[in-house]
């Protein structure tokens, strides 16, 4: 299509209104770069997956990690990041990514959020300990106090000045093509065929992971076939088509291979999308088990080490689930479900409701998921557990005098002195249990079936997608790459959609928390970048 300069009416299109693409908005509008926002879902959802998400970013050498004893720097964390990312030799952009996220943690992420308004818990927590020692080696995950719903808000409010002036919204308009003029890109079309012009488009459309046939397409080798039950714990706008209108002119597209999915899924009960499913975060203390009842092993599966392979293991599932078995007490202490829905006292900053439920257990949680999910089995003993278990996979596979033994031989372990306790999964509790954050909502080993501690429940999960590691190639700009490694003129690509930072940044594993404050770095970047030109106004 021909350029008509008549048409080129804005500095920058974003493609998608969730937090990567406000981000970039808002410092473009810094600028006074004039801004057009386009997102296919309606403004009730500004701010995309965000909304919903929990809120945890991985930052490093923060006051709060000080107050709490925790030394870190640039140095400890990307050799951290490398540890889990097993990057190649050819994972050039992905490094360079890496390694800006670690240098600018503190100034373009945590004082970025800071100077907007946002606080964190003064809790660290330890996450993705690896199940060697080999991933985050210090606590650096911080939760916002809030949720990210709250990042969210904040970032609305320091746009609001700005609209209808340099930002301008259009919602339900889904993007399905970009336009070009003499070999760059400068604009993009709709599905209703309304073109958009500007001298930058930015692709902030997330990543692939709401179109399960796209993940199962590109699911990891090393892992067994995806199983037929996986649940989306994203949102079927979450497509990957824009991966594909990039890679039509020209763009690389990489590690699509690469994903951040969870191995904890149930059923949403209140699903408003097909195969919708709510994440959950594993109770440390509670036994994985297969179809039939017997423990997972000889390496227990526990929470908290390595996610990645979690899922690998639960992939391996020939029945496409397994299920966690554990008694109230474990789950009222430990238990918890991904995203702010679920988390309802940090998203409405209710913090003595919140300490309460901590301190006492989650009983309000544990009752609702009783009342709301059939996948959340609760019984008085082993025999109306496993008949319970079975009933709802219309079956028999689960054999009472199995899952009995199996909670037998674990609850043997447990009735010695703990001198004697000799299991792995006990020992990570324990390390677990040695930092303060996590002591407080880890149990301390017990018997499972002990009556005082009951009933017994029995949880159905499978896994469930989340999050594309790759995605769109960029370098430091956010400026997309061909595969020459050369920049396609106005395009750019920022958050999930580039595989937050050079198609990849994170490699095979994330250390989590890299993901929303991913989004802030590379919309960062993009704006930067383009705050170097000419503003359209100046143009006339």
């Amino acid at each position: 299509m021909s350029k008509n300069e008549n048409k080129i009416t804005y500095d920058a299109i974003v493609i998608g209104a969730g937090v990567s693409g406000l981000t970039a908005a808002l410092e473009l509008a810094k600028a006074n770069k004039k801004v057009l926002i386009l997102d296919a879902q309606d403004e009730s959802k500004v701010g995309g997956l965000a909304r919903n998400a929990f809120g945890g970013m991985a930052l490093i050498g923060t006051p709060e990690q000080k107050r709490s004893g925790i030394t870190d720097n640039a140095t400890i964390a990307l050799k951290d990041w490398h540890n889990f990312a097993n990057f190649s030799e050819n994972d050039i952009y992905p490094k360079q990514w890496a390694k800006l996220y670690v240098e600018r943690s503190y100034e373009d992420i945590y004082l970025y959020v800071k100077k907007l308004g946002v606080k964190f818990l003064p809790a660290v927590n330890w996450v993705e300990r690896g199940l060697y020692g080999n991933g985050n080696s210090v606590p650096r995950y911080h939760i916002i106090w809030g949720t990210s719903l709250e990042l969210i808000n904040k970032i609305l409010s320091a746009i609001e000045p700005f609209k209808n002036k340099n930002i301008y919204f259009n919602f339900n308009y889904k993007v399905n093509q970009l336009l070009t003029d003499n070999n760059a890109i400068n604009g993009c079309q709709d599905t209703n065929n309304n073109q958009y012009f500007a001298n930058n488009v930015i692709v902030a459309t997330g990543g692939f992971t709401g179109n399960l046939a796209k993940v199962k397409e590109n699911w990891p080798k090393h892992f067994s076939p995806p199983p037929e039950n996986m649940l989306n714990g994203t949102h079927p706008s979450c497509d990957g088509a824009m991966h594909d209108e990039v890679a039509n002119n020209g763009g690389n597209i990489t590690h699509l291979d690469k994903m951040w999915n969870y191995a904890a899924g149930i059923p949403h009960p209140k699903a408003t999308f097909e195969h919708q499913g709510l994440s959950l975060i594993p109770c440390k203390s509670a036994l994985w088990l297969d179809s039939v009842g017997k423990r997972l092993g000889p390496d227990p599966m526990v929470t908290g080490f390595d996610t990645n392979e979690l899922c690998r293991r639960m992939s391996e599932q020939k029945q496409g689930y397994a299920w966690q078995v554990l008694n109230w007490k474990i789950a009222s202490k430990e238990f918890a479900v991904s995203g702010a829905e679920h988390n309802q006292m940090i998203r409405d900053k209710k913090f003595f409701t919140m300490l309460k439920e901590t301190l006492l257990g989650n009983h309000r949680l544990i009752k609702q998921m009783q009342a709301e999910s059939d996948h959340f089995i609760v019984a008085d003993s082993v025999a109306e557990l496993s008949d319970k278990m079975n009933a709802l996979n219309s079956n028999q596979l689960v054999k009472t005098e199995v899952l009995q033994q199996t909670l037998n031989d674990y609850d043997a372990i447990l009735s010695r002195p703990a001198s004697q306790w000799n299991d792995d999964q006990i020992r990570r509790i324990e390390h677990a249990r040695k930092w303060g954050a996590d002591k407080l909502r880890t149990c301390k080993p017990h018997p499972i079936q002990d009556k005082k501690h009951g009933p017994l429940i029995a949880i159905k999960v499978a896994l469930i997608s989340r999050k594309s590691l790759g995605g769109i190639q960029t370098n430091l700009n956010s400026q997309v790459l061909d595969k020459n490694s050369q920049t396609i003129m106005g395009l750019y690509a920022i958050g999930e959609a580039s595989g937050f930072g050079g198609g990849g940044s994170n490699g095979e594993k994330s250390l989590e928390g890299t993901f929303l404050s991913g989004c802030l770095l590379t919309a960062q970047q993009a704006a930067k970048d383009i705050n170097k030109t000419t503003n359209i106004n100046k143009h006339k």
